[in-house]
């Protein structure tokens, strides 16, 4: 009988700790392994980067296994990116642009590894069809939109030279993001009765000349939606343009850290945090993408390179009280190849 009783007892004990083992299997993962695909170096690409790492940092109890990389615009070496990835069984792949969105989409399909996606200026797309809605985006993506409000940009445009006749729209034509901004350029121009020209490059060489031709032609300014292409381009024609004395009006205020004009909408270093939280979301709280809404922020920043400002005959205090009623905050800043380099 105690002979029974022993072997009851070390069976419990035994049912005990596998209960224990399986509950612990079954408990939070303590570590994941994370892709990061960037699709070109820019100051705001790797500012979101960098704060999705530095706010993935902050989160206790969680080691996350980080591998960054980045195709450089090379649509050959971005399939090989995310196919590593997905060969290394990551548990989520942060992608980062609508190009790197639309094919990590596409290449996930079958084995479902998470998607979020950041700085995608049109998550709804057709062309690209990221997700159902921004509410519910469905499948196994969710993300972070820089969406930009480009009539306020037109706003600016005409808030500092009210007499301006002719804007250039320079822009990579085969980028997905530039499409709707540019048309909405377009409408908005149409309807003031003002002329526009559009001037297009699909590499810095390119987009060197569009901007000769832009200086030629004697645009009086110029608007470039948040497209990566001239992004990269920007430290290459920033002084041609100053030098020509016509604003650059964007739509990210990397631009004017590399020395346009004006960069107008997102806080990308917030955004970047925000992506983060939805990483942390997925992952260790164990929300659904595919019910998880895509995040939207406020267009209402207004960077002001204050040395482009000077070279090209504005003065920073009119500029700033001109631009206040189209803006939430009006922001100085002085040229930079990149936001760690501030201040240095």
């Amino acid at each position: 009988m105690k002979t029974m009783k022993k072997l009851i007892a070390l069976i419990l004990t035994l049912a005990l700790v596998c209960a224990a083992v399986v509950s612990l299997a079954e408990g939070e993962k303590k570590s994941f392994k994370i892709g990061i695909c960037n699709l070109v170096d820019d100051a705001s690409l790797n500012q979101i980067i960098a704060n999705i790492r530095e706010r993935l940092d902050e989160i206790e109890g969680v080691e996350f296994d980080i591998e960054e990389d980045n195709c450089n615009l090379d649509f050959a070496v971005l399939e090989q990116i995310l196919s590593n990835f997905i060969a290394d069984e990551k548990d989520l792949i942060v992608a980062v642009t609508t190009p790197v969105a639309g094919m990590a989409k596409t290449m996930t399909e079958d084995n479902q590894i998470p998607v979020v996606f950041a700085a995608v200026s049109d998550p709804m797309n057709p062309n690209v069809a990221l997700v159902d809605s921004m509410e519910a985006p469905g499948g196994n993506i969710t993300g972070s939109s820089d969406y930009l409000d480009t009539n306020a940009v037109m706003n600016l445009i005409f808030a500092a030279n009210p007499d301006a006749k002719n804007i250039a729209l320079l822009y990579n034509s085969a980028e997905d993001a530039s499409a709707a901004p540019i048309a909405a350029a377009q409408e908005f121009l149409k309807a003031k009765g003002v002329n526009y020209k559009e001037y297009t490059g699909s590499n810095i060489t390119e987009v060197s000349q569009a901007v000769d031709a832009i200086v030629a032609d004697g645009m009086d300014a110029v608007f470039t939606p948040t497209d990566n292409t001239i992004m990269a381009a920007e430290l290459s024609i920033y002084e041609k343009l100053a030098e020509a004395k016509i604003p650059h009006y964007t739509g990210a205020d990397s631009f004017a850290l590399n020395g346009a004009f004006v960069g107008y909408g997102v806080d990308y270093a917030n955004l970047g945090r925000e992506t983060a939280n939805l990483v942390v979301e997925i992952l260790v709280n164990g929300k659904s993408p595919a019910e998880t809404p895509v995040l939207t922020f406020d267009n209402g920043t207004a960077t002001v390179n204050t040395e482009t400002c000077e070279a090209i005959g504005f003065n920073y205090d009119e500029i700033a009280k001109a631009f206040e009623p189209y803006c939430l905050q009006i922001k100085p800043i002085t040229f930079a190849e990149s936001f760690d380099d501030l201040g240095k």
